[in-house]
């Protein structure tokens, strides 16, 4: 909320400011539930946005490129040390071959499924934040 001199009040910032700390609290809460996993997070991150769209089991190259805001040769490289550790696999896609597919293999799946669990309780106290900040006026 604006104040009458068109400022931010100290209401609003303090909102702003507790919803940082809590989204910094919960991806420091996935970086470390991914290492103790053996993975980084984004490898996590990868392995859960290649089962993020409807109605399939993979995405591509340039779908988790936008996903992770990254360039798509980064995620190549990402890519390329998840195949190695046995997590993911590429395909060509069978719609246009200037796709990679990139699918899920049971070692990643279990390592997604593990992590999505440790992460649902941490997802739920944020989203009570999200709903906290937006009455707030963050």
């Amino acid at each position: 909320m604006a104040s009458p001199r068109g400022s931010i009040d100290k209401q609003h910032l303090e909102a702003l400011s507790d919803f940082r700390f809590r989204l910094r609290s919960f991806l420091r809460f996935s970086e470390d539930a991914a290492r103790a996993e053996g993975i980084t997070v984004l490898q996590y991150q990868l392995m859960l946005h290649t089962q993020g769209f409807a109605g399939r089991e993979w995405a591509t190259v340039s779908e988790i490129a936008e996903r992770l805001q990254a360039q798509p040769h980064g995620v190549v490289a990402l890519v390329s040390r998840c195949e190695e550790a046995g997590l993911v696999r590429r395909k060509p896609s069978n719609i246009d071959r200037r796709q990679v597919e990139v699918h899920l293999l049971a070692a990643g799946r279990k390592k997604l499924e593990r992590l999505a669990v440790l992460h649902e309780d941490q997802v739920a106290q944020l989203a009570q934040v999200v709903a906290l900040a937006r009455r707030g006026g963050a």
